[in-house]
């Protein structure tokens, strides 16, 4: 429900309140815009079987952020973000895509934020598509509606002027029959691999990726 308006008025307000009443209106416009899609992702979430405490956990803390944080949706969250990722699977030789990422020198699945996305898997989709340059990209498996594989909440460190947070990943599962299309825009990871799943699992270093890795290669068994 929408915040009412209170005493004192506007001209009587002092210069704190008045930055207090426009960030309250801020938040109620994020409220209005989002509320639909923070409805479906609930309902997603709530539907998730989690592998894991710590997945469970995580999925917790998402719902917990969602209520608190009307414009979680947005950047501009201080408190963190929704992020979304994907595993891309080779389904002619049964292999998975890492790429080495730049910043935080470690290897991991493609993915980032959502350009102004309300639809998580459109947004690792686009990523993906991005950062790969894959032609034939498709979710796995085809359904009405994708929903993610795996849920999960990590930091991200402090860089320059950007405060640590967190990113809520949602991660998918994506498939191509042409691995050697690899053409990534400008500015993306030169650097992957195509590994099978178990040399995959073992070159990762964060444990809920090789937890998203052990769940991608199960469904391709």
């Amino acid at each position: 429900m929408p915040n009412h308006a209170r005493l004192p008025l506007w001209d009587d307000k002092s210069d704190s309140q008045k930055l207090e009443a426009l960030h309250e209106m801020v938040l109620d416009l994020y409220r209005y815009q989002f509320a639909d899609m923070l409805a479906d992702v609930r309902a997603m979430l709530l539907a998730h079987q989690p592998e894991d405490d710590r997945e469970h956990t995580d999925v917790e803390t998402i719902l917990r952020l969602m209520d608190e944080q009307p414009n979680i949706m947005n950047m501009n969250c201080e408190v963190g973000h929704f992020t979304a990722s994907a595993v891309i699977v080779d389904i002619t030789s049964n292999r998975t895509l890492l790429h080495f990422h730049k910043k935080l020198k470690h290897w991991y699945q493609v993915g980032g934020h959502a350009d102004y996305e309300t639809d998580m898997a459109q947004a690792a989709l686009r990523e993906a598509q991005e950062e790969t340059g894959l032609p034939d990209l498709a979710y796995y498996p085809l359904a009405p509606k994708t929903v993610p594989i795996d849920i999960d909440v990590h930091t991200f460190p402090q860089r320059g002027d950007y405060p640590e947070h967190l990113h809520l990943d949602f991660r998918y599962v994506l498939t191509t029959s042409q691995p050697d299309a690899l053409a990534p825009e400008d500015g993306e990871s030169e650097q992957f691999k195509w590994l099978p799943f178990d040399d995959a699992i073992e070159l990762v270093t964060d444990v809920p990726l090789k937890r998203l890795l052990r769940k991608t290669k199960r469904l391709f068994e």
